[in-house]
């Protein structure tokens, strides 16, 4: 498929492929020493699931990072400092779902100042 590169120059269906692909593969590298029991534990898990160790590593870093934006959502939403679509999109969920998880942990979000700006998101 012909087409524009982002910087305006032509690509032909060839240089589109190439460009797509190295865009979908481009990773950055983390190389990180760990305790033996963690090691140990990290083991089990590549057996567990089936996974290599990169695939693992990328899964469960992707899983804890995803955790900690939705536990900074909370926390700044059960703080005042921002509303709570805010706090859904930084979370990365629906507000649906934000709501559900809002519910589970007990966090009230509806607050004078920020219920006409929460209205407005939905």
């Amino acid at each position: 498929m012909d087409g524009l590169h982002p910087t305006g120059a032509f690509l032909g269906s060839t240089e589109a492929f190439v460009h797509i692909a190295y865009e979908v593969n481009s990773m950055g590298t983390i190389s990180t020493r760990v305790p033996d029991e963690l090691e140990a534990e990290l083991e089990a898990y590549l057996e567990e699931e089936k996974l290599d160790r990169s695939t693992a590593v990328r899964k469960l870093l992707s899983e804890g990072l995803e955790e900690w934006r939705r536990e900074q959502a909370l926390d700044q939403l059960a703080a005042g400092s921002i509303t709570f679509s805010k706090a859904a999109e930084l979370a990365g969920m629906s507000v649906w779902d934000f709501a559900q998880l809002a519910k589970e942990r007990d966090i009230t979000w509806v607050a004078d100042d920020h219920l006409d700006a929460d209205l407005e998101a939905l």
